[in-house]
């Protein structure tokens, strides 16, 4: 009776200690220091090496002393060198230089609009009239005026050839002619400011404005918008980690996922300044729009070549796994049988650039490697295992 009181004074005991290790765990969670969390990290990832090398060796102990062997089936795959091109992905949206509203450059009444909407036009055509408020008027009278003075400067200029009036006389008629003359063209200028034309060819994509609308110069009185989509590029920002890899006609893949479409083209600009707040610059990519389907402010994902590596191994990012130190492993075949049986022989690795599924690794794996694919995250160093590949 006494062994058996004692047992129950120590099972407390234990189960009181165990309950206090939680709770100071717990506690140092959340209340404990920087220094504390490390030291603990580093105690706990000590006791796990600790432990998974006690577990390989009472797996190798099973297996020597297993009669009947239950082998954990794998499957794998050998490595080899190949070309690995990495592609950075981005989105940008598509823009053209040629999209813009038009405005009036004069006051007045609006009297004519000679185009509709989807319209295509040439540079220079005639869109729209404005009242011109009399200047046609004025240019009639002063093309009389200046027509006269003409005709005055000529017979002086012939009677002073032949050394007839004075001198000062054909200097008047001429200053009088070239005055009415500027004064004219002047007026045509304002004149002509009253017919709205098209500053580049393009489509009419929008009529902002109805006859007779009063329109002045400047921000509300924007009569139309004029798109040519000839012209287009994606822009998008890149980050600044990639400004050597990123230049000037690199090739890229451009796609309009809205439109199922995918064309090959080239970076046409890259920007000169890094935006401080997202730390990026901007590039420019020519888009061909033959089709006519692409439009401003659609959405592209390009995809840059940013890295080019031609013997390369390439490896599923499924198959590794990472120790307590961070560091990440697979597992290779060694001393394989001709029954497929091999042992499993875990290998650290160093990785680098990733595309899709696979990853490039760097160190530690050489071609020709047997790696273990499926059931690499059932196995352990050491284990013995079939291979069943197919």
């Amino acid at each position: 009776m006494r062994k058996i009181y004692s047992l129950f004074i120590i099972t407390v005991i234990l189960i009181s200690c165990g309950e206090k290790k939680i709770i100071s765990i717990e506690s140092l969670v959340s209340t404990g220091t920087l220094t504390e969390l490390k030291e603990k990290k580093k105690e706990i990832a000590s006791n796990l090496e600790t432990i998974n090398k006690d577990l390989e060796a009472i797996n190798r102990a099973i297996s020597k002393k297993d009669t009947v062997k239950k082998l954990p089936l794998i499957t794998t795959f050998t490595t080899k060198t190949e070309v690995f091109n990495h592609y950075l992905e981005i989105q940008g949206n598509v823009k053209t230089k040629q999209n813009i509203l038009v405005y009036p450059e004069i006051p007045g009444i609006l009297r004519k609009i000679l185009v509709k909407e989807g319209q295509r036009v040439s540079k220079g055509q005639l869109l729209a009239v404005i009242d011109d408020g009399g200047l046609s008027n004025q240019v009639a009278q002063l093309e009389a005026t200046t027509q006269l003075a003409k005709t005055t400067f000529e017979r002086q200029k012939r009677l002073w050839e032949e050394k007839i009036g004075s001198e000062i006389q054909f200097l008047q008629t001429k200053t009088n002619y070239e005055a009415q003359r500027n004064s004219l063209q002047q007026l045509k200028s304002q004149q002509s400011k009253a017919s709205i034309r098209a500053p580049f060819s393009g489509v009419i994509d929008d009529v902002l404005k109805e006859p007779g609308t009063v329109i002045a110069p400047g921000q509300g009185s924007e009569v139309f918008r004029i798109v040519n989509l000839k012209n287009m590029y994606v822009e998008a920002e890149v980050p600044e980690k990639y400004i050597a890899s990123i230049t000037k006609n690199k090739e890229v893949k451009v796609a309009f996922p809205v439109l199922g479409e995918t064309l090959i083209s080239q970076i046409k600009q890259v920007g000169s300044f890094i935006n401080p707040n997202n730390r990026s610059f901007k590039i420019e990519v020519t888009v061909a729009n033959k089709s006519g389907n692409v439009k401003p402010n659609l959405t592209a994902k390009l995809q840059i070549n940013d890295y080019t590596k031609m013997k390369a191994i390439l490896i599923p990012q499924s198959i590794i796994s990472e120790n307590a130190k961070g560091e990440q492993f697979i597992y290779v075949l060694k001393d394989k049988k001709p029954n497929n049986e091999a042992v499993a022989a875990r290998l650290i690795i160093e990785t680098g650039k990733t595309q899709g599924d696979m990853i490039e690794v760097t160190k530690n794996l050489s071609e020709n490697a047997e790696v273990i694919m499926e059931g690499a995250r059932s196995v352990n160093n050491g284990q013995v295992v079939k291979v069943i590949n197919k």
